[in-house]
Parts: structure tokens; C-alpha cells; sequence
């Protein structure tokens, strides 16, 4: 038997002896890509159980049977960071997605401003790109994605107990982001990142998040940097300083 840390997310709750159905995608993948047999391992996880073991029971035309056999680690809930980010273009939301699931982030929200060139957004491939990160980096758990807000209900609902941290792009000459980071440190532990469109935020807007009282003001530094690397950058000087 090869061993194999091939990893699966399944839509379900996942338990000792359980029989799952791979199928569509995740069948192609496992039998053209990685090219399972018959007792080879796959591990499985459901974003709420953990990980589990399983082996491959048989390989079908359409489908793939693994076996599940016990429980090899516990969940262990992601950092609680919240990711706010003007949609983009597919393929570079799919990007900021994917490299925030790897970051760890626990929950992500589309938010509309006035220059937001993106108005449809297909939830269901984001959730897709989130599982894919997921399976791929070995997180357990898998980030919630939810439908989009405009800016101005995004932060009329704005939890007081969260900071919302605003990368501002044109704060160039204030106080940069890690030199904030290792100042907030101790000072809370439920956090957002807003990351605004390519067009960059309206000047009502601007007023709107500097005036507001849960909001951080930061600069990720003199260059413009694309929505994608700059949600990218930040996150994860956040996930070292923050958590």
C-alpha cells in the first residue's frame, strides 16, 4: 500500500466505516492525475471533524469508493482574520482566494465601492478555489465566503469589537504596515484586512473609513501594488505579527 497525502474535502459529515462516492472533478483528479489503486490511502476532511483516513475500496467509471477508517487529527479552527477585498477579475480573485485560505483566513467578503469595476461574482467558484487551497495546504477547515456588501453597509454593521485594518494607497508617507502590526500586537485579537479596488477608493470613502473608530489606517510602502499582491503582502505580515 503507497502512502499518500492526497487530500480530500467532502460535502459531508464524515464518521468511522463511512462509505464516500468521489465524483466529477475530484474523481478526475484522483484517477487521472494522481492514478489511485485498489487500498491506496487518501485522507479526507470535512471542515468540522478533522482529518481522517481512508482507502480506496474500488475505482469505477464514474465514480471512486473510499472507505473510511479513523480519525487522525482534530480541527483546529483558523485565526480569526476577516478578508475584505473589492472583486477582481476572475482568474486574479481566484488568486487572492486561494492565497487567503492559505494565510489562514477565516472568513471572506466581497465589498463594493464606488470604482468597483467587478459586480458579479460567482460564490460557488470562489468556494471552489477555497477548497482547493485548503486541500493543498493541509488546512481542516475551509474559510466562509459571503455574498457581497457595499462599503458603506460593510462598515454601518462593522462589529465594535473587531479592527479593521485599511490599507490606504494614498498613505504612502504614513505609518507602515509592519511598524503598525508590532505597535497592535497585544491589543486585540479579532481582526480585518480591507483591501480596496484597482481604481482605488472614492474621496467620501476614504473620509468614511478614516473617520471611523475601528478602523487602522496603514501603508504597504510607496509602489502600487495590484489587489492580489497587496491583499497577498499583507496577510501574511499579519498572520506573523498578529497570531
Amino acid at each position: 500500500m503507497k502512502k499518500s497525502k492526497t487530500r480530500i474535502f467532502v460535502k459531508k459529515t464524515i464518521s468511522s466505516n463511512l462509505l464516500i462516492y468521489i465524483k466529477d472533478k475530484q474523481y478526475h483528479f484522483l484517477k487521472n492525475v494522481i492514478r489511485v489503486k485498489i487500498n491506496d490511502q487518501i485522507i479526507l476532511f470535512d471542515g468540522i471533524s478533522g482529518e481522517w483516513k481512508s482507502s480506496v475500496l474500488t475505482v469505477n467509471k464514474d465514480n471512486i469508493v473510499l472507505k473510511v477508517s479513523e480519525n487522525i487529527s482534530k480541527i483546529k479552527n483558523s485565526n480569526d482574520m476577516w478578508l475584505i477585498f473589492a472583486p477582481i477579475k476572475q482568474h486574479k480573485m481566484g488568486i487572492t482566494i486561494q492565497k487567503a485560505t492559505e494565510l489562514g483566513v477565516s472568513k471572506i467578503i466581497p465589498c463594493f465601492t464606488k470604482y468597483t469595476s467587478i459586480r458579479n461574482i460567482n460564490i460557488n467558484n470562489l468556494v471552489q478555489n477555497a477548497i482547493e487551497a485548503a486541500e493543498q495546504s493541509e488546512r481542516v477547515d475551509i474559510p466562509q465566503i459571503e455574498k457581497g456588501i457595499n462599503l458603506e453597509d460593510l462598515l454601518s454593521k462593522w462589529p465594535v469589537d473587531r479592527k479593521l485594518i485599511f490599507c490606504d494607497e494614498k498613505n504612502d508617507k504614513g505609518k507602515m504596515l509592519i511598524k503598525s502590526l508590532v505597535d497592535l500586537k497585544k491589543s486585540n485579537n479579532k481582526w480585518g484586512l480591507l483591501i480596496g479596488p484597482e481604481g482605488g477608493f472614492s474621496d467620501e470613502e476614504r473620509k468614511n473609513l478614516l473617520n471611523n473608530k475601528n478602523v487602522i489606517t496603514v501603508s504597504l510602502g510607496s509602489r502600487v501594488l495590484r489587489s492580489d499582491t497587496a491583499s497577498t503582502v499583507a496577510l501574511y505580515c499579519i498572520q506573523e505579527l498578529l497570531f
